[in-house]
């Protein structure tokens, strides 16, 4: 029975090899046992987790260590696969089945504290396609597993200098045309697309999606923005999938979590409804982007947090923008349709989303979004109101029901006001 520590953790370490080679953390490391079986694994103290394969869990560091195995297609989709796994699959066999060169690399387990300083094995020339700076399918074993053409192009979104090689851009297509994409698990889509939006450029995600032609079959509301032209004078950039591309990229610039992310790759699915006739102007997109945004969330599963989000930003970002303008009752109004009184937190994650449209715009990141710091300042003003106080006086006034809640809200119009300065706060 010999280990091996395989894919990332010896690709990142030859990566970062001009660093002094650091030790690779071990939440970071795969492991890969030839040798084995089951049985023998358990012996030695492993705990088996492995539904559909043989994984086991190390007794003392609770790391994974993987059966060497292969694999065959039995039917479409990601569960589709059959996994044989026992003492005669080789190292060889196993990196064989892997996704891209760069993943199918190894070192002996005695060398995995330094990796980059260890004997190579690399059967498929990772190596020279990471200082190359390729991404390249191992084998046309690739083509039996859809969920890949999600990683590789959520691996261009981390790795944003490198290119994929022009013969896996072309089996891509073949898995596209010949129907591949279609079949994969809603919740696989997900998974991949939430890590790739989460990585250094996320437009190099939708780039690689788009060449293949698998952006089109999986998400068919964003594919459409690109070629869908907007006013130059608000989008000097013009076309919708560049804005889209940029807005994206300046979410990773403000590294904002997952749920703003996804709010911005949503937020103007509406431009690509809008009809011929009235373009580059498109009134009333913000409805027709969240009609679009449901049947996205319910196609993928989308959890929660991040389709409420999204609904908000795609509704409301138009407003938020204008914000600047708006008088303080209209101020408390779109602070009360976003439910920012009951979800401050929210609506900070509302307010990044929508800066990072306003930045994503050709010569435009550098600007500044003042929108953030008033509207912020606003929600402190009406929050600052003793609802209770309020709730009670109005009572002892003779008011019940409804009426109450309209003397709060004109108390919240009342703080927002004399916090911006205004003379009046009339309703």
């Amino acid at each position: 029975m010999k280990t091996y520590l395989v894919g990332g953790a010896v690709r990142d370490a030859l990566m970062a090899r001009s660093a002094d080679a650091p030790t690779v953390s071990h939440a970071d490391r795969d492991w890969v046992v030839v040798g084995a079986t089951p049985e023998a694994m358990a012996a030695e103290g492993f705990l088996p987790v492995g539904r559909d394969f043989p994984v086991f869990l190390h007794p003392q560091t609770r790391e994974e260590y993987a059966l060497a195995r292969t694999e065959r297609k039995t039917a479409p989709g990601y569960h589709g696969f059959a996994f044989h796994a026992d003492r005669g699959v080789t190292l060889e066999d196993d990196l064989a089945r892997r996704d891209l060169t760069i993943n199918a690399m190894a070192v002996d387990a005695q060398h995995a504290d330094h990796p980059a300083n260890a004997p190579l094995i690399d059967p498929h020339h990772g190596l020279r396609d990471l200082q190359n700076r390729v991404l390249r399918h191992v084998t046309s074993a690739f083509a039996e597993d859809p969920v890949r053409i999600l990683r590789l192009a959520r691996f261009a979104a981390r790795f944003p200098d490198f290119s994929v090689a022009p013969e896996t851009v072309d089996l891509m297509r073949q898995m596209v045309s010949g129907g591949e994409v279609d079949h994969l698990v809603a919740e696989r889509v997900w998974q991949e697309l939430a890590r790739g939006l989460m990585e250094q450029q996320p437009s190099r995600m939708l780039a690689v999606l788009r060449e293949c032609g698998a952006l089109q079959r999986l998400l068919p509301e964003v594919d459409r923005l690109w070629g869908v032209p907007q006013r130059a004078d608000y989008h000097p950039e013009v076309d919708t999938g560049v804005h889209l591309m940029m807005v994206l990229d300046m979410s990773a610039r403000l590294d904002a979590p997952l749920p703003v992310r996804f709010a911005c790759l949503c937020h103007d699915l509406g431009k690509g409804t809008t009809p011929a006739d009235v373009l580059p102007r498109h009134i009333g997109h913000e409805e027709r982007s969240a009609r679009l945004l449901k049947g996205v969330c319910e196609r993928l599963r989308v959890p929660t947090e991040c389709r409420e989000l999204a609904d908000v930003v795609a509704r409301e970002h138009g407003n938020v923008h204008r914000s600047g303008t708006l008088n303080a009752a209209a101020l408390v109004r779109l602070l009360e349709r976003c439910d920012a009184l009951r979800k401050p937190a929210r609506f900070q994650q509302v307010l990044l989303a929508c800066e990072c449209d306003a930045r994503g715009r050709l010569g435009m990141d550098e600007q500044s979004y003042p929108q953030r710091e008033r509207l912020a300042q606003a929600l402190a003003s009406a929050r600052s109101v003793d609802t209770a106080a309020v709730a009670a006086q109005a009572q002892a006034d003779g008011l019940t029901g409804e009426h109450v809640g309209k003397r709060i809200h004109k108390a919240r119009i009342a703080a927002v006001a004399q916090a911006m300065g205004e003379d009046t706060a009339d309703d």
